[in-house]
């Protein structure tokens, strides 16, 4: 406990320090609130509600992700705008998702898809 409290003291301390690792340290008491909304839109994703899976995957990008989630929200949503037959939106999101990672590539399950595969393929090569 007394531990617990000299850790939270010295991050109060150093809470106007920009520092990465004062940046750790606050992520970890305070998650981003990004990555919250990247949850619920994924698991929204999964169980197929997809009109609401985008939103909260827009508002993630909108409040600030790690690269490594903002590539697999843009990723989703490009997703789900080639399900509904929105390839210009599709396309974009795959090429904002490639200007984060450019090293991206989809799971074998993803890069298989009918409709997504070709896409990103497509983007990707016009790189």
């Amino acid at each position: 406990m007394m531990r617990l409290l000299i850790v939270l003291a010295a991050g109060a301390a150093l809470a106007g320090c920009g520092t990465e690792p004062m940046r750790e340290l606050e992520a970890l008491f305070n998650p981003n609130r990004g990555e919250a909304a990247l949850a619920v839109g994924l698991k929204q994703y999964e169980d197929g509600r997809y009109a609401e899976s985008l939103k909260n995957l827009q508002t993630a990008i909108g409040q600030g992700l790690s690269d490594g989630d903002r590539v697999n929200a843009h990723k989703h949503v490009a997703f789900i705008h080639c399900a509904a037959n929105r390839e210009r939106a599709c396309r974009d999101e795959f090429r904002r998702a490639l200007r984060v990672n450019p090293a991206m590539e989809l799971a074998p399950a993803e890069a298989g898809h009918p409709i997504w595969g070709p896409i990103f393929r497509s983007v990707k090569a016009g790189r």
